[in-house]
């Protein structure tokens, strides 16, 4: 009887063990782009801008061979650079896509009715599942998808801000 309480107590401390292990291994990486909304953009017309993703090839090395897995979108924000001062009002919805070479594209974040005069906004997360073969791809590019509620009286530069967890592959 005692062994059998001891295995029990053994193997369910080695359970906390791995899982703590694991959240602590998990890694976070980020991925900015840069969208200019320039004073020509009309109103009520949905624009979209693509750039590409050197950040995200930096932490993968523009290959497969990258040993994570489980990745996920973590975390999307909208910020003004400039013009100083700037704020978002200006937009009806943004919607953020990523993808690379040979895959599709996939919603990762989006907000719709936006109705802030902040200079920076998060976004809601998409249920894009698991996007390990989009990230660890070469080419990958993030397409920032916008409509606006009227037209802007400058050139304004945004910055999208993506970062993505995974876990180490074994």
């Amino acid at each position: 009887m005692k062994n059998i309480i001891l295995t029990a107590a053994v193997a369910s401390l080695a359970m906390v063990s791995c899982g703590t292990v694991q959240s602590l291994v998990q890694n976070t990486f980020p991925y900015t782009a840069n969208v200019l909304i320039s004073t020509g953009v009309p109103a009520d017309k949905e624009v979209s801008s693509t750039a590409t993703a050197s950040n995200v090839q930096t932490w993968f090395g523009g290959n497969n061979n990258a040993k994570i897995k489980d990745v996920r979108i973590s975390d999307a924000k909208i910020s003004v650079v400039s013009p100083s001062g700037g704020n978002l009002s200006a937009f009806k919805y943004i919607k953020v896509y990523i993808s690379s070479s040979g895959t599709g594209e996939r919603l990762v974040a989006s907000r719709a009715n936006i109705s802030t005069n902040a200079s920076s906004l998060n976004l809601d997360l998409e249920n894009s599942g698991f996007l390990d073969e989009v990230v660890k791809s070469t080419g990958v590019t993030v397409r920032t998808v916008y409509e606006l509620k009227n037209q802007t009286t400058s050139d304004m530069n945004l910055k999208v801000a993506l970062n993505f967890s995974s876990i180490p592959a074994n």
